[in-house]
């Protein structure tokens, strides 16, 4: 198998490099869907809406997102090209690079919220079970799991998924995950289910804007499943183990998150969790898997920033991406804000760029698969831009003025439609 660092990102895939089977795709996205950051979201739907209002919100958002997700895990798998690729046949080569920048950005930001979250969950294990607690720890174990990364990064993305995400670090996280479930159902059923299930949401959230949070979290993964989508052998196993995997996840960490939430645990989701029995081994196992996110984020970055430009190769990037994640995580740990407050602004603001830009995308999805990688060779498209524009303009309008209607959605249909009326049919 060649080397991951010799692919350019504008390029298809070989046939014969095509290795993930739908077992694959699904375990990848189960475990890139599980995780305390899905789970933070999920507690953030509560108090704002009630128990049925966060569910019913939690099942919609996760379907809606994660369909969308597999479309745009098909594209990558019929063109062989990667997230940065599309984009460049979707805008041209030029202007194709801003989005394949905003992607950049939005994903050495997500890394830096992993490491953070990686950092405050082995901390919590380590108080618990050790007594250990300083800020000299917090500042050591965030370089730690910053330089676990680093290292990660140096391996191959392919053996990293099939050989030990599949195979050894799903089984223990669906483990932990039942374990949690099963916890906190019981404290919830001993407590008595219909005083849970009856109590009402405070109105600080409406119910469309939680299931435009809840349809955030798999579109901030649109712009790097084609990454790995492209590797995959057919196009039903590239769908429906994106889907299955994504949505199976997504319904499960915002669900037992909001659960956690209302069980009274405070705003420290960490310390609810450890709170459980044998939260303590079930936490660990989930901090650890939060590396397979992190690493994730850092490998599209890395491979999106080739569309930007530059001769570096793929190992040098990701490196590189990874001391800028560690320096924006040291950054944002001297923020005042909650690392959940942070999280829902940062939801909030890549759903306005990535939900109408994926909108663009999915509705040029047959001319972008018959040209490919020669699409990029063409000149702008500013008729796709304008369809861009007008959507982030939809979704934060509707987030201003109208935000019991929600945002994703509309942002989605109008970036859509407008893409399908006016957008320049040739790449």
């Amino acid at each position: 198998m060649a080397d991951l660092s010799t692919h350019n990102s504008v390029q298809p895939i070989a046939a014969n490099e095509r290795v993930f089977g739908f077992r694959d795709q699904t375990a990848l996205w189960f475990s890139l869907g599980v995780g305390l950051l899905v789970m933070q979201a999920g507690a953030s739907l509560v108090p704002g809406l009630s128990p049925p209002a966060a569910l019913l919100a939690t099942l919609i958002g996760s379907i809606v997102g994660a369909a969308i997700l597999a479309l745009a895990a098909g594209l990558g798998q019929e063109t062989g090209l990667s997230a940065a690729g599309i984009m460049r046949a979707s805008f041209g080569s030029s202007l194709g690079r801003l989005p394949a920048l905003a992607n950049v950005i939005q994903l050495v930001g997500w890394a830096a919220f992993e490491i953070i979250i990686m950092r405050d969950g082995s901390k919590a294990v380590l108080k618990q079970a050790f007594g250990l607690e300083s800020d000299a720890l917090s500042l050591i174990l965030l370089f730690v799991w910053g330089g676990v990364l680093t290292l990660l990064l140096l391996g191959s993305m392919t053996t990293l998924v099939r050989q030990i995400l599949s195979k050894i670090g799903l089984p223990l996280v669906v483990l932990s995950m039942i374990w949690l479930s099963y916890q906190f159902g019981s404290t919830m059923m001993t407590k008595g289910f219909s005083s849970f299930w009856g109590q009402d949401g405070s109105g600080d959230l409406s119910f469309w804007g939680g299931v435009d949070l809840v349809i955030a979290m798999p579109v901030s993964w649109l712009p790097l499943v084609a990454d790995y989508s492209r590797f995959s052998k057919t196009l039903s196993g590239a769908r429906n183990g994106t889907f299955i995997g994504y949505a199976l996840a997504n319904i499960w960490c915002y669900a037992l998150g909001a659960i956690v939430a209302f069980a009274g645990v405070g705003d420290d989701l960490v310390t609810g969790l450890l709170l459980a029995q044998g939260g303590l081994v079930a936490l660990s196992f989930i901090v650890i898997d939060e590396l397979d996110n992190g690493y994730g984020d850092l490998y599209s970055a890395s491979v999106s920033s080739q569309a930007i430009g530059g001769k570096a190769s793929l190992t040098t990037r990701s490196i590189g991406m990874a001391i800028l994640s560690i320096a924006l995580a040291l950054l944002l740990s001297e923020m005042a804000e909650s690392t959940s407050q942070l999280i829902s602004q940062f939801l909030t603001i890549l759903s306005s760029i990535f939900v109408p830009l994926f909108g663009v995308i999915l509705a040029r999805y047959g001319a972008i698969k018959a040209l490919g990688n020669r699409a990029s060779e063409g000149a702008i498209a500013w008729r796709s831009l304008i369809a861009w524009i007008i959507g982030i303009a939809v979704y934060q309008g509707t987030t201003l003025y109208a935000p019991s209607l929600g945002s994703a959605l509309p942002s989605l249909i109008v970036s859509f439609a407008l893409a399908k009326l006016i957008a320049n049919q040739k790449a």
